[in-house]
Protein backbone atom coordinates (compact mmCIF):
# COMPACT_ATOMS: atom_id res chain seq x y z
CA UNK A 1 0.00 0.00 0.00
CA UNK A 2 2.92 2.20 0.37
CA UNK A 3 4.27 1.74 -2.82
CA UNK A 4 1.23 2.47 -4.03
CA UNK A 5 0.95 5.96 -2.39
CA UNK A 6 4.46 6.81 -3.23
CA UNK A 7 4.16 5.94 -7.11
CA UNK A 8 1.09 8.06 -7.39
CA UNK A 9 1.38 10.93 -5.08
CA UNK A 10 3.83 12.65 -7.00
CA UNK A 11 1.49 11.63 -10.45
CA UNK A 12 -1.11 13.75 -9.17
CA UNK A 13 1.15 16.79 -8.58
CA UNK A 14 2.15 16.55 -12.31
CA UNK A 15 -0.73 16.06 -13.45
CA UNK A 16 -2.05 19.36 -11.61
CA UNK A 17 1.22 21.18 -12.81
CA UNK A 18 0.35 20.72 -16.52
CA UNK A 19 -3.02 21.82 -15.82
CA UNK A 20 -1.52 25.10 -14.40
CA UNK A 21 1.12 25.27 -17.18
CA UNK A 22 -1.66 25.01 -19.42
CA UNK A 23 -3.59 27.64 -18.20
CA UNK A 24 -0.48 29.78 -17.86
CA UNK A 25 -0.68 29.78 -21.77
CA UNK A 26 -4.10 30.34 -21.99
CA UNK A 27 -3.82 33.59 -19.46
CA UNK A 28 -0.80 34.91 -21.42
CA UNK A 29 -2.50 34.53 -24.81
CA UNK A 30 -5.79 36.22 -23.76
CA UNK A 31 -3.62 38.84 -22.18
CA UNK A 32 -2.04 39.41 -25.39
CA UNK A 33 -5.14 39.69 -27.87
CA UNK A 34 -7.29 41.67 -24.89
CA UNK A 35 -4.26 44.69 -25.19
CA UNK A 36 -3.93 44.40 -28.91
CA UNK A 37 -6.70 46.42 -30.17
CA UNK A 38 -6.92 46.46 -33.92
CA UNK A 39 -3.61 44.37 -34.40
CA UNK A 40 -5.29 41.42 -32.39
CA UNK A 41 -3.11 38.65 -34.27
CA UNK A 42 0.00 39.63 -32.40
CA UNK A 43 1.71 42.40 -34.62
CA UNK A 44 1.37 39.17 -37.69
CA UNK A 45 -1.18 41.68 -39.40
CA UNK A 46 -3.99 44.37 -38.80
CA UNK A 47 -6.59 41.94 -38.46
CA UNK A 48 -9.32 44.24 -36.41
CA UNK A 49 -11.09 42.60 -33.10
CA UNK A 50 -14.31 44.24 -34.60
CA UNK A 51 -13.91 45.68 -38.25
CA UNK A 52 -17.72 46.79 -38.34
CA UNK A 53 -17.15 49.10 -35.46
CA UNK A 54 -14.13 50.77 -35.75
CA UNK A 55 -14.69 53.66 -33.98
CA UNK A 56 -11.53 56.15 -35.50
CA UNK A 57 -11.28 57.55 -38.77
CA UNK A 58 -8.60 59.14 -41.22
CA UNK A 59 -5.33 59.90 -39.83
CA UNK A 60 -6.64 59.07 -36.30
CA UNK A 61 -7.27 55.44 -37.56
CA UNK A 62 -3.79 55.17 -39.22
CA UNK A 63 -2.16 56.45 -35.48
CA UNK A 64 -4.04 53.31 -33.64
CA UNK A 65 -3.24 51.02 -36.13
CA UNK A 66 0.44 51.95 -36.04
CA UNK A 67 0.36 52.55 -31.80
CA UNK A 68 -1.11 48.63 -31.68
CA UNK A 69 1.44 47.16 -33.94
CA UNK A 70 4.13 48.99 -32.03
CA UNK A 71 2.91 47.97 -28.70
CA UNK A 72 2.13 44.43 -29.88
CA UNK A 73 5.90 44.05 -31.27
CA UNK A 74 7.13 45.16 -27.59
CA UNK A 75 5.31 42.83 -25.78
CA UNK A 76 6.02 40.40 -28.14
CA UNK A 77 9.17 38.60 -26.02
CA UNK A 78 7.48 38.24 -22.81
CA UNK A 79 4.49 36.56 -24.96
CA UNK A 80 7.15 34.53 -27.00
CA UNK A 81 9.05 33.43 -23.78
CA UNK A 82 6.28 33.30 -21.58
CA UNK A 83 5.34 30.69 -24.25
CA UNK A 84 8.07 28.89 -24.36
CA UNK A 85 8.89 28.62 -20.69
CA UNK A 86 5.48 27.25 -20.07
CA UNK A 87 5.48 24.90 -22.89
CA UNK A 88 8.98 23.30 -22.04
CA UNK A 89 8.42 23.02 -18.07
CA UNK A 90 4.61 21.58 -19.15
CA UNK A 91 6.37 18.68 -21.37
CA UNK A 92 9.29 18.06 -19.11
CA UNK A 93 6.30 17.43 -16.32
CA UNK A 94 4.75 14.90 -18.83
CA UNK A 95 7.86 13.21 -19.45
CA UNK A 96 8.49 12.42 -16.34
CA UNK A 97 4.83 11.75 -15.55
CA UNK A 98 4.89 9.13 -17.77
CA UNK A 99 8.51 7.93 -16.84
CA UNK A 100 7.50 7.77 -13.39
CA UNK A 101 4.20 6.03 -14.03
CA UNK A 102 6.02 2.28 -12.82
CA UNK A 103 5.73 0.07 -9.95
CA UNK A 104 8.20 0.72 -7.50
CA UNK A 105 10.52 -1.93 -8.36
CA UNK A 106 10.97 -0.58 -11.63
CA UNK A 107 11.75 3.15 -10.77
CA UNK A 108 15.09 4.14 -11.74
CA UNK A 109 16.78 6.25 -8.35
CA UNK A 110 18.74 8.68 -10.88
CA UNK A 111 15.35 9.27 -13.12
CA UNK A 112 13.88 10.17 -9.64
CA UNK A 113 16.85 12.62 -8.49
CA UNK A 114 16.60 14.17 -12.30
CA UNK A 115 13.01 14.47 -11.39
CA UNK A 116 13.81 16.22 -7.93
CA UNK A 117 16.08 18.65 -8.86
CA UNK A 118 13.81 19.55 -12.18
CA UNK A 119 11.26 20.35 -9.49
CA UNK A 120 13.54 22.67 -7.69
CA UNK A 121 14.65 24.39 -10.97
CA UNK A 122 10.82 24.44 -11.79
CA UNK A 123 9.98 26.25 -8.84
CA UNK A 124 12.42 28.56 -8.86
CA UNK A 125 12.46 29.38 -12.20
CA UNK A 126 8.76 29.75 -12.37
CA UNK A 127 9.04 32.47 -9.43
CA UNK A 128 11.79 34.49 -11.37
CA UNK A 129 9.54 34.09 -14.93
CA UNK A 130 6.95 35.89 -12.92
CA UNK A 131 9.18 38.57 -11.50
CA UNK A 132 10.45 39.28 -14.74
CA UNK A 133 7.31 38.95 -16.67
CA UNK A 134 5.69 41.53 -14.57
CA UNK A 135 9.09 43.50 -14.50
CA UNK A 136 8.77 44.04 -18.67
CA UNK A 137 5.09 44.82 -18.76
CA UNK A 138 5.62 47.47 -16.20
CA UNK A 139 8.33 48.85 -18.32
CA UNK A 140 6.41 48.91 -21.64
CA UNK A 141 3.67 50.07 -20.15
CA UNK A 142 5.61 53.42 -19.06
CA UNK A 143 7.19 53.68 -22.42
CA UNK A 144 5.93 56.99 -24.51
CA UNK A 145 4.42 54.77 -27.07
CA UNK A 146 1.89 52.95 -24.46
CA UNK A 147 0.69 56.80 -23.03
CA UNK A 148 0.16 57.76 -26.53
CA UNK A 149 -2.09 54.82 -27.40
CA UNK A 150 -3.88 55.40 -24.15
CA UNK A 151 -4.97 59.05 -25.35
CA UNK A 152 -6.28 58.07 -28.71
CA UNK A 153 -8.73 55.44 -27.02
CA UNK A 154 -9.80 57.67 -24.48
CA UNK A 155 -10.94 60.20 -26.60
CA UNK A 156 -13.27 57.43 -28.08
CA UNK A 157 -13.97 55.99 -24.52
CA UNK A 158 -12.00 53.39 -24.58
CA UNK A 159 -10.51 53.63 -20.98
CA UNK A 160 -10.01 50.20 -20.02
CA UNK A 161 -7.06 50.49 -22.97
CA UNK A 162 -5.05 51.87 -20.46
CA UNK A 163 -1.35 51.72 -19.31
CA UNK A 164 -1.99 49.37 -16.02
CA UNK A 165 -0.96 46.38 -15.60
CA UNK A 166 -4.29 44.44 -17.27
CA UNK A 167 -6.41 41.67 -15.70
CA UNK A 168 -4.54 39.04 -18.22
CA UNK A 169 -0.83 39.69 -16.93
CA UNK A 170 -1.82 39.51 -13.24
CA UNK A 171 -3.73 35.99 -14.10
CA UNK A 172 -0.33 34.85 -15.32
CA UNK A 173 1.83 36.25 -12.47
CA UNK A 174 -0.81 34.29 -10.22
CA UNK A 175 -0.71 31.13 -11.80
CA UNK A 176 2.83 30.95 -12.25
CA UNK A 177 2.77 31.34 -8.84
CA UNK A 178 0.80 28.39 -8.00
CA UNK A 179 2.65 26.64 -10.41
CA UNK A 180 5.78 27.45 -8.44
CA UNK A 181 4.17 26.49 -5.36
CA UNK A 182 2.93 22.85 -6.90
CA UNK A 183 6.33 22.60 -7.82
CA UNK A 184 7.49 22.53 -4.35
CA UNK A 185 6.01 19.77 -2.46
CA UNK A 186 6.43 17.86 -5.72
CA UNK A 187 9.97 18.18 -4.76
CA UNK A 188 9.52 16.74 -1.37
CA UNK A 189 7.57 14.03 -2.46
CA UNK A 190 10.20 12.73 -4.66
CA UNK A 191 12.73 12.61 -1.88
CA UNK A 192 10.45 10.50 -0.28
CA UNK A 193 10.53 8.41 -3.09
CA UNK A 194 13.75 8.16 -3.79
CA UNK A 195 14.16 7.16 -0.02
CA UNK A 196 11.45 4.65 -0.34
CA UNK A 197 13.04 3.10 -3.33
CA UNK A 198 16.35 2.71 -2.08
CA UNK A 199 14.64 1.26 1.29
CA UNK A 200 12.83 -0.74 -1.20
CA UNK A 201 15.93 -2.29 -3.18
CA UNK A 202 18.29 -2.70 -0.53
CA UNK A 203 15.54 -5.03 1.38
CA UNK A 204 15.11 -7.10 -1.88
CA UNK A 205 19.17 -7.33 -2.11
CA UNK A 206 19.30 -8.30 1.26
CA UNK A 207 16.95 -11.01 0.56
CA UNK A 208 18.46 -12.03 -2.21
CA UNK A 209 21.85 -12.53 -0.53
CA UNK A 210 20.30 -14.49 2.08
CA UNK A 211 18.55 -16.56 0.03
CA UNK A 212 21.90 -17.24 -1.91
CA UNK A 213 23.82 -18.23 1.13
CA UNK A 214 21.07 -20.52 2.42
CA UNK A 215 21.20 -21.97 -0.99
CA UNK A 216 25.13 -22.29 -1.31
CA UNK A 217 25.06 -23.59 2.57
CA UNK A 218 22.30 -26.50 1.40
CA UNK A 219 24.89 -27.44 -1.34
CA UNK A 220 28.20 -28.02 1.04
CA UNK A 221 28.58 -31.93 1.50
CA UNK A 222 27.52 -32.89 5.07
CA UNK A 223 29.70 -35.70 6.82
CA UNK A 224 28.00 -37.58 9.46
CA UNK A 225 30.04 -40.05 11.66
CA UNK A 226 28.11 -42.62 13.87
CA UNK A 227 29.72 -42.64 16.97
CA UNK A 228 29.32 -46.79 17.33
CA UNK A 229 30.98 -47.52 13.88
CA UNK A 230 34.06 -45.32 15.28
CA UNK A 231 33.99 -47.28 18.77
CA UNK A 232 33.83 -50.66 16.45
CA UNK A 233 36.80 -49.70 14.43
CA UNK A 234 38.99 -48.87 17.25
CA UNK A 235 38.12 -52.25 18.64
CA UNK A 236 38.60 -54.26 15.78
CA UNK A 237 42.19 -52.29 14.48
CA UNK A 238 43.27 -53.24 18.50
CA UNK A 239 42.34 -56.71 17.90
CA UNK A 240 44.68 -56.84 14.83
Amino acid sequence: MSNFVYNNQPGILQIVEIIVSLLVLVCIGASQASVSGFSAMGGFGTFSLDSSYIPFEGTELKEARELDMQYSQMRAPCVYGGVAFSLTLMALTLLFLVAGGKPIHRLSVRLLVAECIFDVLACLGYIVAVGLYLHFVMQINSTDVCKRRERVYARRGYTWMNCDVQGGDAAVALFGLVAACLYFPSAVVCILSIRSVRDFKREVAKTQYNLERNYREEELPTVYKNPESGQSAKTFATLV
